[in-house]
C-alpha cells in the first residue's frame, strides 16, 4: 500500500487529526507480471491478488475465488446427476468458462501483458497455457480447479509475505510526527524536519523523541528504547548524554538540545539501512533468480517435447499408439508442476524473515548477503574498550612526582585531553570537573594516533597518553609502571615525567557468556585486540576466558591482523568494534559488526551489521540467526526440487493429474513459505 493511516500517541496528545504517513512498505511496480508488495524484501507476487491499498483489502480476491468455487462445485454436481450438461453441446464448456473468468481472466490478461513486454516465460504464462490447453481437450473442471487453487494459494502466500513485511515496516512507524519546539515561554508544534540544530525541544511522558538531542534537563530522564534496541528495560539518560529519535520518554517531561537535523538522525539512517537491506542479495538468492530465468523456458521446451517426441516414436514404431489428447494432458501437467514459484518466493522471503528476526533482537543486517556470510564465521575478534568492557572509566588514583602536586597533574591532563573523544580522556575531564578543579585552555593540540596527545598549555609542552608515547619521546619514567596491570594515563611536562592517573574499567555483564556462547557455536577462535598495554589486555582476557589476546596495537596494527586473517584460506573473521575508532578494521573484515553504533556515522557506514545495544552476546545471536536462515533456505531449495522432480516424472509417465500438479506448484510453494516463516517464529 502506498500509505497507511497512523494515529500516533503524539497526535492524540496534541489533539491533531490523524495524519498519513508514507510507509514505503509496499511500493508498486506495475508491469508485465509482477508488482512488489515489498520492495525491501525483493519478493514478488502476482498483480491479480489486488493491491491492499484498494478498497476491500484482502477480501476482494477471495470474492472472485468464492464465485468460481461455487460455480465449480455446482458444475460438478450438475454434471454428475443431470444430463443437460451433456445433452447440450455448449452448456458444459460455457458453464465452466463462466466459472473460470473470476480467477482466470486476471491471470491470462497479465500473461498477455507480459508477452507484449517480452516477458515470455513466467508462472502466469505457464498457468494460462495449461488452463487453455485443458479447455481445448475437454478437461473443463480441471482447468477451473487448477486456476482456482493456484489463485487461492498465491493469495495465501501474499498474506504470509505481508506478515513478514509488516514486521519490518513497524520500524517505519516509530518516527514521531511532531516536535515541541521551545520558543520563548511556550512550546510550538512543528514537523521534525522543520526543526533546526541547536533548538530546544520538549518531550512529554509517553511521546516519542522526534530528533537526536542532548539531555539538558537537570535531572535527566528514563526512556523506553525497545523500538530501537529491542531491550525491554528502560534506560536512564543523564544530563549531557545523547537521546536518540524513536525513544519514548517515560515518567517526566524532558528537554533536549537538537544535535542533528531530522534526515541525519540515527533513526533515519537505521530506517534507510533496513529498507535497503535486501538490495544486497545473498549468493543463493542471486543464484535462484538466475536459475529461474533459465529454468522456465527450458521446461516449456520440455513440455513441447512431451507432446512431439512420442509422435515421432509412433512414426518409427507403428505399433506404438499415439493419442494427441493424452500427451497434451501430460504436457499440461508438466507445465503446471514446473512453475518455479516455491524457489522464487521462498528463498528471498527466508532472508527477509532473517533480517526481520534480527531487527527484533536489536541487530541490523545491511543485506541478505551478510546474513549468509556470518554463518561461515569461525574467528571473532573483539575490540576491548567499549565492546567487551563498559568503556565507562573512572579515576581511581592520581600520582605526582616531585615538583608537581596531584591537583596540577589532574588539571594538566584534563586540559590536554579536553578536546579528545577517547573514553579515557572523557573520564579524566569529567573527574577533574567533578572535583572542582580548573581545566586550563589549550593553545595548540596534536593528536598522536593510538598513543595520546601533544599540546601546549600556558607555554608548556604537555604530553598526555600511554607509556608507549613516553617511550617514543625518550622520556624516562619508573620501571614499575611497565608491570602495572591497570589502565594508566601518563603526563610529561617539557619532556619531564610529571605523574600519572590510574583508571578502572569493568567488563560488560554478558561478555564472559558471549565467549562461552561463541565457543559452543563452534567458533574456533575468539580474539581480543586492544591498544592497551599487554598486561592489561591479558588481565581482561583471563577474566573473560579469551585465549588469544593482543595488546599495544595501533589502529593500523588491528587492520593488518584482521586483513591477514580474512585472506587466510578457510578463515572467515568477524570484527566487533565500537564503530568510531575501528571503522577501517570493520571495513577490512569478512563481516564488520559495530557495537552500540546507533549514533555513530562511522558504524553505519563501515559496518555490515549494527548491534543497537551494548550487548556483545548479540554477536552469537546474529550467528545463530544467520545459520538458521541458511538451514531454512536449503530445506526450501532441496524440498521443492525433490517434490517437483518426483511429480514431474509421474506426470510424464501418466501417473499424475492436473490436481497433483496443483499440489506440486501451489502446495509446495505454500509449504516453502510457511517453512520460511519459521525464521521469524523461532526463539533465539
Amino acid at each position: 500500500m502506498s500509505s497507511i493511516e497512523v494515529s500516533s500517541l503524539d497526535n492524540q496528545i496534541s489533539g491533531e487529526a490523524t495524519v498519513k504517513v508514507d510507509s514505503h512498505s509496499q511500493k508498486h511496480k506495475h508491469g508485465a507480471h509482477h508488482h512488489d508488495h515489498s520492495v525491501e524484501a525483493g519478493i514478488h507476487c502476482c498483480k491479480k491478488c489486488e493491491c491492499k491499498s484498494k478498497k476491500g483489502g484482502w477480501f476482494r480476491p477471495y470474492i472472485g475465488a468464492s464465485i468460481s468455487l461455487a460455480l465449480l462445485i455446482a458444475g460438478l454436481i450438475l454434471d454428475h446427476y443431470h444430463d443437460f450438461m451433456t445433452d447440450t453441446l455448449w452448456a458444459k464448456p460455457l458453464w465452466y468458462f463462466i466459472a473460470f473468468i473470476p480467477v482466470g481472466f486476471p491471470v491470462v490478461k497479465e500473461a498477455f501483458e507480459g508477452v507484449a513486454q517480452k516477458d515470455y516465460f513466467n508462472e502466469l504464462t505457464l498457468m494460462s497455457i495449461a488452463c487453455i490447453g485443458a479447455f481445448c481437450i475437454g478437461e473443463y473442471a480441471e482447468a477451473v480447479g487448477v486456476m482456482l487453487f493456484y489463485c487461492i494459494g498465491e493469495n495465501l502466500q501474499d498474506k504470509a509475505v505481508d506478515k513478514a513485511t509488516r514486521d519490518i515496516s513497524k520500524l517505519l512507524e516509530i518516527k514521531a510526527e511532531i516536535a515541541r519546539v521551545i520558543k520563548g515561554n511556550e512550546a510550538i508544534i512543528e514537523k521534525p524536519d522543520q526543526v533546526k540544530v541547536g533548538e530546544i525541544i520538549e518531550v512529554h511522558p509517553g511521546e516519542r523523541v522526534p530528533l537526536d538531542g542532548e539531555m539538558i534537563s537537570s535531572e535527566g530522564g528514563m526512556f523506553d528504547t525497545a523500538a530501537l534496541t529491542g531491550e525491554s528495560v528502560p534506560r536512564e539518560i543523564q544530563p549531557g548524554q545523547e537521546v536518540l529519535a524513536g525513544m519514548i520518554a517515560s515518567g517526566t517531561t524532558v528537554r533536549l538540545k537538537v544535535l542533528r537535523p531530522s534526515g541525519d538522525s540515527a533513526l533515519s539512517r537505521i530506517l534507510d539501512l533496513v529498507k535497503n537491506a535486501q538490495s544486497k542479495k545473498a549468493k543463493s538468492e542471486v543464484f535462484i533468480r538466475k536459475f529461474a530465468r533459465i529454468y522456465t523456458p527450458l521446461v516449456t521446451l520440455f513440455a513441447f517435447l512431451v507432446i512431439a517426441f512420442p509422435y515421432f516414436i509412433s512414426l518409427v514404431h507403428p505399433e506404438f499408439e499415439y493419442h494427441f489428447n493424452e500427451w497434451l494432458y501430460r504436457a499440461l501437467v508438466f507445465l503446471v508442476i514446473s512453475c518455479p514459484c516455491a524457489l522464487v518466493i521462498s528463498v528471498p522471503l527466508s532472508y527477509f524473515a532473517g533480517i526481520g528476526a534480527a531487527s527484533r533482537q536489536g541487530i541490523l543486517f545491511k543485506g541478505g548477503n551478510y546474513l549468509e556470510t556470518i554463518k561461515n564465521v569461525n574467528v571473532v575478534a573483539f575490540d576491548k574498550t567499549g565492546t567487551l568492557t563498559t568503556g565507562q572509566f573512572s579515576v581511581e588514583e592520581t600520582n605526582a612526582t616531585s615538583g608537581f602536586d596531584k591537583k596540577e597533574v589532574l588539571e594538566l591532563l584534563a586540559g590536554a585531553e579536553s578536546q579528545s573523544s577517547h573514553p579515557l580522556a572523557k573520564a579524566i575531564v569529567s573527574y577533574t570537573t567533578k572535583e572542582g578543579y580548573n581545566i586550563p585552555p589549550v593553545s595548540t593540540m596534536h593528536e598522536i594516533t593510538g598513543k595520546g596527545t601533544e599540546v601546549v598549555i600556558e607555554g608548556k609542552k604537555i604530553l598526555a597518553g600511554n607509556l608507549k608515547l613516553l617511550q617514543d619521546k625518550g622520556i624516562k619514567y619508573p620501571d614499575e609502571l611497565n608491570s602495572n596491570t591497570s589502565t594508566i594515563v601518563a603526563l610529561a611536562v617539557d619532556d619531564k615525567f610529571a605523574g600519572y592517573v590510574v583508571l578502572s574499567d569493568t567488563p560488560k555483564e554478558d561478555s564472559a557468556q558471549t565467549v562461552k556462547d561463541l565457543n559452543n557455536l563452534g567458533v574456533g577462535q575468539v580474539v581480543m585486540l586492544s591498544g592497551d598495554r599487554r598486561e592489561i589486555v591479558n588481565k581482561y582476557a583471563g577474566l573473560l576466558g579469551i585465549r588469544h589476546a593482543f595488546g599495544e596495537l595501533l589502529p593500523q596494527d588491528k587492520a593488518e591482523y584482521v586483513e591477514k586473517i580474512s585472506k587466510t584460506p578457510g578463515k572467515n573473521i568477524a570484527f566487533v568494534g565500537d564503530g568510531l575508532n575501528d571503522a577501517p578494521v570493520l571495513a577490512l573484515s569478512n563481516v564488520g559488526i559495530a557495537m552500540g553504533g546507533l549514533g555513530s556515522d562511522a558504524a553505519i557506514e563501515s559496518a555490515d551489521i549494527v548491534i543497537q545495544t551494548d550487548k556483545p552476546s548479540k554477536v552469537a545471536t546474529a550467528i545463530k540467526i544467520g545459520r538458521y536462515t541458511h538451514e531454512i533456505v536449503m530445506e526450501n531449495i532441496i524440498g521443492a526440487l525433490v517434490i517437483k522432480v518426483a511429480i514431474l516424472t509421474l506426470g510424464v509417465i501418466g501417473f499424475a493429474s492436473l490436481w497433483a500438479a496443483v499440489f506440486a506448484d501451489v502446495g509446495v510453494t505454500m509449504l516453502a513459505v510457511l517453512n520460511s516463516m519459521r525464521v521469524l517464529w523461532k526463539k533465539y
